[in-house]
């Protein structure tokens, strides 16, 4: 697997937006060009890739009208591999653009496809893809270090070691420092101290007491309408982060995830560059494509040797036949003020102990709240100091019926106007949940502290948790005009 271009972006609202690193690699070009023929599309410079990115992303002209190509409700992005249209009389498809994006940095490449273009190969066949995306993720870590935001300073530090630290892990546009195919498991015991060589990537040694920390968190998203006509929404997306503080130049470590009896195959699993061998039907298993019962089910052994700093050994997604909380939502006009309705029932499934539980209902385009009569049969209830936002603060359990309400009725006659939003207009509202369950995952995948192995001079002490997340959690309210998207949510 090759890649032909890579760029590092910096993007942050408020400030501009740049190219802070990229690197071509004409011999990858070559190969590009002779095998795609009439249909090779070059490379074009980084500020028009940058603006096709920005595009592609929905992050670019969000002040101006509707663009087509980027606000389409056609147009969803299923998969890793992004397409950038570059226009002019050499131009064409972009494909498979891979992109990462964390916080102010925005990572991408364009892998190399050894395959004709046409017909296009499927996603999965391509190797390349899982390995791409697996750089990306090990330079990003790099670059963030153990912070999702990395300081000025630190970051500028980074990117001024990249031509170095490719030229280690990336000769030539050929990723060193990731799985090949065919690896043998072997490569994953460990070997004598005295023989092993420190890797450009890891920048020392850890000294002291040994401790290997695995932390195991799934977030839930849904879209729920209240409405038969219209297919309530969800998905979860899961991720094994881990800080492995355990002395030697390259101390093997294993950490295995299970699921239970009955749990549906983990699905898009990408791992860190780090992990040394993998089953190739672990990276096959995609949630784009139609599940196949006799998929593999587990266990996951991820074999590894870590890096000093905290790290995302893997992330995936899962099937769940529900959602954690089912909710309805309905508001009618009723003289000059709305009236209120909300029901929540949190399923039998999930564990009934959270850490928080909120439901915010926020109101746009109209004054800010007058008189509030609203009453709720669990928790409480919260006016925000803009009076624009309802806080319902359900606490952390619901009651035994897990099952809340909230009913009233709201005025909006303040002598200030509200905030906007163009999506909300009329009866056209939504709920949105924010919750965390310790020790709870809603595919049932845990990392047992037993199954963790190292392979170290010094036992080490063993920590394991695991979380389920809100994230995007919204129910809207059935008597107004929701957005709705067709198919599966993906992250």
């Amino acid at each position: 697997m090759s890649v032909r271009a890579l760029w590092i972006i910096s993007y942050e609202r408020g400030e501009s937006v740049a190219v802070r690193f990229s690197r071509r690699y004409p011999t990858v070009e070559q190969r590009a060009k002779c095998m795609a023929g009439s249909l090779y599309v070059s490379v074009p410079e980084d500020g028009t890739v940058l603006q096709l990115l920005l595009t592609e992303l929905g992050l670019s002209d969000s002040d101006k009208p509707y663009m087509a190509l980027r606000d389409d409700c056609l147009h969803q992005q299923r998969s890793p591999a992004l397409e950038l249209h570059v226009e002019g009389p050499s131009g064409g498809v972009l494909w498979p653009v891979l992109v990462i994006s964390q916080g102010p940095l925005i990572l991408a490449c364009l892998a190399m496809v050894d395959a004709p273009a046409d017909p296009r190969p499927p996603l999965a066949s391509l190797f390349s893809v899982s390995q791409g995306l697996s750089l990306l993720a090990g330079l990003q870590a790099f670059l963030c270090g153990s912070g999702s935001k990395p300081d000025r300073e630190g970051l500028a530090s980074r990117l001024a070691m990249m031509p170095s630290i490719l030229l280690q892990i990336c000769p030539l546009g050929t990723p060193l420092d990731i799985p090949q195919p065919g690896a043998s498991s072997a490569s994953a015991m460990p070997t004598p101290a005295g023989t092993q060589k420190q890797p450009a990537w890891k920048t020392g040694v850890h000294r002291g007491r040994a401790v290997v920390n695995v932390a195991l968190t799934e977030m839930v998203r849904s879209m729920q309408y209240g409405n038969r006509n219209r297919q309530d929404l969800w998905d979860v997306y899961g991720t094994v982060t881990c800080k492995c503080e355990v002395e030697g130049v390259l101390p093997n470590v294993t950490v295995t995830l299970t699921l239970p009896p009955n749990g549906s195959p983990l699905m898009d699993v990408l791992v860190h560059p780090c992990v040394s061998s993998l089953d190739a039907s672990v990276l096959t298993a995609m949630s784009v494509e139609d599940c196949d019962s006799s998929a593999f089910s587990g266990p996951y052994k991820f074999p590894f040797s870590p890096p000093l700093e905290p790290f995302r050994l893997c992330s995936y997604t899962s099937q769940v036949p529900v959602p954690p909380i089912l909710g309805t939502y309905q508001l009618k006009n009723d003289d000059n003020q709305l009236r209120i309705t909300v029901s929540l029932k949190l399923h039998e499934s999930v564990r009934n102990s959270f850490e928080y539980c909120e439901a915010h209902l926020p109101f746009f385009n109209r004054d800010q709240m007058g008189s509030v009569d609203v009453k709720v049969s669990s928790g409480q209830l919260e006016v925000s100091k803009e009076k624009n936002l309802l806080v319902w603060v359900l606490g952390q359990k619901f009651p035994k019926s897990r099952e809340v309400s909230l009913e009233g009725s709201v005025s909006f006659s303040g002598e200030l106007p509200g905030p906007t939003d163009p999506l909300c207009a009329d009866l056209t509202a939504y709920i949105k949940l924010y919750f965390r369950v310790p020790d709870l995952t809603l595919s049932g995948c845990c990392v047992d502290q037993h199954s963790v192995q190292v392979y170290s001079s010094a036992k080490p002490r063993i920590v394991t948790s695991r979380e389920l997340l809100s994230s995007e959690y919204f129910i809207w309210n059935s008597t107004g005009t929701a957005p709705v998207s067709s198919g599966h949510m993906m992250l």
